[in-house]
């Protein structure tokens, strides 16, 4: 492969995934190949695919591949993607959606009325008990307003010889137990060193890997960001200072907004953080006066929904122009992806695409935040996108992204020791040439 040769850790763990693949996945559903920023998991996956002859193209003959790869975020697979690797997010791989209809949601908010009206004439145990069911019942009514996903036995999952999954630290346990019921060998690649789920551990990554890369190639040990990011998953301090020319620990004091504008995407840890952060870089580059919605292409603006039909990606930056105030819930816009094509509803054959209709209350948050503005607006939320300022971005939806230049704002995220690690190794390692820690 273009006269690169796997080192001697490299070649044992191709060995060891072709051994694994061939003779022990019957008995031994996931593999579990990991390894930190730099250790070269992609190489070793490529080679190994290669020894066994397994292709991610469709081929003439079949119409799955013989390898699906799936990522747990939209923007990740995306990345892949560009990378010339056929990649889909885990949902759109396995899930099938399912919605409840408008007259479901009625119907069981309806319930919780006449629930709370018999309520109103007891005492005791049986009001305490009562009220306790309308709770449950307040509960699964929100949980309505929300998609369902349900498993799709008619998947490619079901047909292919070998699932990978890549950016796996955020799969949850009960994804795992429905990629593992379609009874197919899982090559799992993992980084131990990332940010779990935002609820509960990652089912991947918590057990013992079978290979454990740990030796970083000699390029990335030259890089500066490969080494800090070493430091912060080792809990090492990192010195305020330069460390080459585009890698730097700076004082937050020390940088305006301004400065922030021109120095690449902005992540941090808290969403109030975000919303400030945001406020502050709309207002450098301009724009606060302009209110809280978008109101130019140079905006910069990240979608928070998957809506393949529509070529919108959960994480995916796009640009708004001819940008119109629709009302209370909604505004309309042309818009583009990051590489400059249109994208919306497909209106003609010739690939014309229409504009795109937009939720305004992730806007208005950084206004005014309403804890309650998504599960009101829930009904009309269905039949918009949805997108809010990307200036600033947490780390949890920068996770399967990478930049080539990237300023963490170091808001104190993380619950302990362990978690600052996490957090910070993350957020470092989405940079790809230049870095500024602020603190």
């Amino acid at each position: 492969m273009n006269g690169f040769s796997p080192s001697d850790a490299q070649a044992r763990a191709i060995a060891e995934i072709r051994e694994w693949f061939m003779n022990r996945s019957c008995q031994q559903q996931i593999f579990r190949l990991f390894g930190y920023a730099g250790s070269g998991k992609s190489t070793v996956l490529r080679f190994a695919l290669a020894e066994l002859g397994l292709s991610t193209s469709v081929s003439s003959r079949h119409c799955v591949p013989d390898v699906v790869t799936a990522t747990f975020t939209g923007k990740a697979a995306l990345v892949l993607r560009r990378k010339g690797t056929p990649a889909r997010t885990i949902h759109s791989l396995i899930y099938s959606v399912i919605q409840a209809t408008e007259e479901e949601v009625e119907a069981a908010a309806a319930k919780i009325e006449e629930a709370k009206r018999q309520a109103r004439g007891l005492t005791g145990f049986e009001k305490t008990t009562a009220e306790a069911a309308i709770e449950a019942m307040r509960q699964a009514l929100a949980q309505m307003k929300h998609p369902r996903f349900t498993l799709n036995p008619q998947s490619d999952a079901a047909l292919t010889k070998l699932i990978v999954l890549d950016e796996v630290s955020m799969v949850d346990e009960e994804m795992a137990r429905d990629l593992m019921s379609f009874k197919k060998p899982i090559l799992v690649l993992g980084d131990p060193g990332q940010l779990p789920p935002i609820k509960g551990e990652g089912a991947f990554t918590r057990d013992a890997p079978d290979v454990m890369l740990t030796e970083i190639h000699r390029q990335a040990e030259e890089s500066a960001i490969i080494r800090l990011a070493t430091m912060a998953r080792q809990g090492e301090a990192i010195g305020f200072g330069q460390y080459d020319a585009h890698v730097a620990k700076m004082r937050k004091m020390d940088v305006t907004p301004e400065q922030a504008l021109r120095g690449g995407q902005v992540i941090c840890g808290r969403n109030a953080t975000r919303f400030d952060l945001n406020n502050a870089m709309r207002k450098a580059a301009g724009f606060a006066g302009s209110g809280v919605l978008p109101s130019s292409p140079l905006e910069k603006i990240i979608c928070l929904k998957n809506q393949n039909e529509l070529g919108l990606i959960n994480g995916m930056f796009i640009m708004l122009d001819d940008i119109v105030d629709e009302g209370t819930h909604f505004f309309s816009a042309r818009a583009q992806n990051e590489d400059g094509q249109p994208v919306g509803p497909l209106l003609e054959a010739d690939g014309t695409r229409g504009r795109l209709r937009f939720y305004k209350g992730h806007f208005e948050d950084h206004l005014a935040f309403d804890p309650h503005r998504h599960d009101r607006d829930w009904r009309i939320k269905r039949q918009l996108s949805e997108a809010t300022f990307g200036w600033a971005i947490t780390c949890h939806k920068a996770q399967g992204s990478q930049w080539e230049n990237v300023i963490v704002w170091d808001d104190g995220l993380g619950q302990g020791e362990a978690d600052r690690r996490r957090w910070l190794y993350t957020a470092i390692t989405r940079a790809e040439r230049g870095l500024v820690i602020l603190a």
